[in-house]
């Protein structure tokens, strides 16, 4: 590797792991705000507890899989995944790392809680956006079904948020008339009862850790995108997708390809994709047929490799779930398209520990900005015991659910949006002064990374682009 190489990919991974450094402080801060508005915990308690659930959060990558990174490098269209090799894929990702951090330090300053999500989602999309038009494509350069699944997502999880917190907190209300206190502001530093104080506790801990497995993930992610484009001969396939899974995939790839090929449906677009599938399976056959692992491949080959599986995948999904597939057709795409992503979707251990560090420590610092917001600027009157609870139980639930169908969510989102939520049902009333500043950097923040993020691309890799 050469020196201004080796450069780059230090910088990258640097600004990625500072990314997540970012989002420790930026985003865990929703996480601490009610136990520390509560009276439940010092701050300086919360804070470091909270940056130690994060980080055993990201560390659950481990055992539990990385769906929700992958569904993030997947908004990147397919042949630009492709392509990730080389000058494009350094320059796409600086693009997308500069314009996340950029985006988040910016809010972080004048302590908006917005969404690092949305920031690298919007990161993300305005570099597929630049690489469409460039190429010609206009906005057919966005992966479409892939963009608009994440978008419900993040649309959806706030709204989720608003309306459950809203009702648990008339339904505690309702069975806890005997309990004023709870529905009560904290009296000067006086901590809440025990019981109480160990519900905040466990709903913070528990957001936490929500936060880490899911944001933890889009960091890795973002670092396994630079190991592609800087390190293609160890990362661009998995090294540990050895013989047995190889076996395994060409048996499948047998029943899969006649379908493929006889396959009719209304959709003639689909039809058309179906056969280039098959045809790109027989390649990738080809390719790996008699090898004993995907590390013995060539730079070259591993590169094909990744490319005609990539592809594939893209086509098998939608194959599957068309109306003329049959269940069983649609099972035998559906256990191909699992086999072969174990080929392209892998995470190396040591990305997912230093991930877990900046998450971890980064929630220890500057978190205070974001904190008050949450805690004193959203409601009228400061937060009560059960407001507290009942918005950090159901961002817990949501958040965790989001993870484990690999769904990239928003932890300010959800929180904020909880905390409206009790207040709406309260009667309380909202602050409309910073509910419409949160509104405003909510809405701003894809439109604005978008742009930002398609204008570097656009310098500096469009030239590469339009050869």
């Amino acid at each position: 590797m050469d020196p201004l190489t080796l450069i780059l990919l230090i910088l990258c991974l640097t600004i990625a792991l500072g990314f997540e450094f970012v989002n420790g402080f930026h985003d865990t801060a929703n996480a601490v705000a009610t136990v520390i508005y509560t009276r439940s915990l010092k701050p300086t308690v919360a804070v470091i507890w909270s940056g130690l659930v994060n980080f055993l959060g990201t560390m659950s990558v481990l055992t539990a899989g990385a769906a929700v990174a992958f569904k993030i490098v997947n908004l990147i269209p397919t042949d630009l995944l492709t392509s990730v090799n080389g000058p494009v894929g350094i320059w796409m990702i600086l693009s997308i790392l500069f314009t996340a951090v950029f985006w988040n330090l910016l809010t972080w300053y004048f302590g908006i809680p917005a969404s690092s999500s949305h920031t690298l989602i919007g990161s993300i999309l305005g570099v597929g956006l630049a690489a469409g038009f460039v190429q010609g494509k206009g906005w057919g350069g966005l992966n479409a079904d892939k963009t608009l699944e994440t978008l419900q997502w993040l649309l959806y999880s706030p709204l989720i948020g608003f309306a459950a917190a809203g009702v648990l907190y008339l339904i505690a209300r309702a069975l806890l008339k005997n309990r004023p206190e709870l529905f009560r502001a904290p009296d000067g530093d006086q901590p809440p009862p025990w019981p109480v104080r160990l519900l905040l506790i466990g709903t913070c801990t528990g957001v936490s850790y929500a936060h880490g497995s899911n944001d933890g993930q889009k960091g890795i992610g973002l670092i396994m995108l630079a190991l592609i484009a800087f390190l293609p001969s160890q990362f661009t396939v998995n090294p540990a997708f050895q013989n047995t899974e190889i076996q395994k995939a060409i048996v499948q790839i047998h029943e899969a390809r006649p379908l493929l090929e006889n396959a009719k449906f209304s959709d003639k677009g689909l039809t058309e994709k179906a056969q280039k599938a098959a045809a790109d399976l027989a390649d990738l056959e080809s390719r790996i047929a008699g090898k004993t692992s995907l590390s013995s491949l060539s730079v070259a080959d591993k590169a094909d490799v990744r490319g005609d599986i990539l592809k594939v995948n893209s086509t098998l999904k939608k194959v599957a779930k068309a109306p003329e597939t049959s269940k069983a057709d649609g099972k035998i795409f559906d256990g191909l398209r699992e086999s072969l992503s174990g080929a392209v979707e892998f995470v190396a251990w040591w990305v997912i520990i230093l991930v877990a560090l900046a998450l971890g420590v980064g929630t220890n610092i500057g978190w205070k900005r974001v904190v008050v917001t949450v805690g004193e600027k959203i409601d009228r009157r400061h937060i009560t015991y059960a407001q507290g609870a009942t918005a950090e139980l159901v961002a817990m639930i949501t958040i965790l659910l989001a993870t484990k169908i690999g769904a990239p969510v928003s932890t300010p989102h959800v929180v904020s949006s909880g905390i409206a939520g009790t207040m709406a049902a309260s009667g309380a009333g909202v602050q409309l002064k910073t509910v419409r500043t949160l509104l405003l950097a909510w809405v701003l923040t894809l439109p604005v990374t978008i742009l930002i993020s398609a204008g570097l691309f656009w310098l500096t890799a469009g030239r590469f682009l339009a050869k």
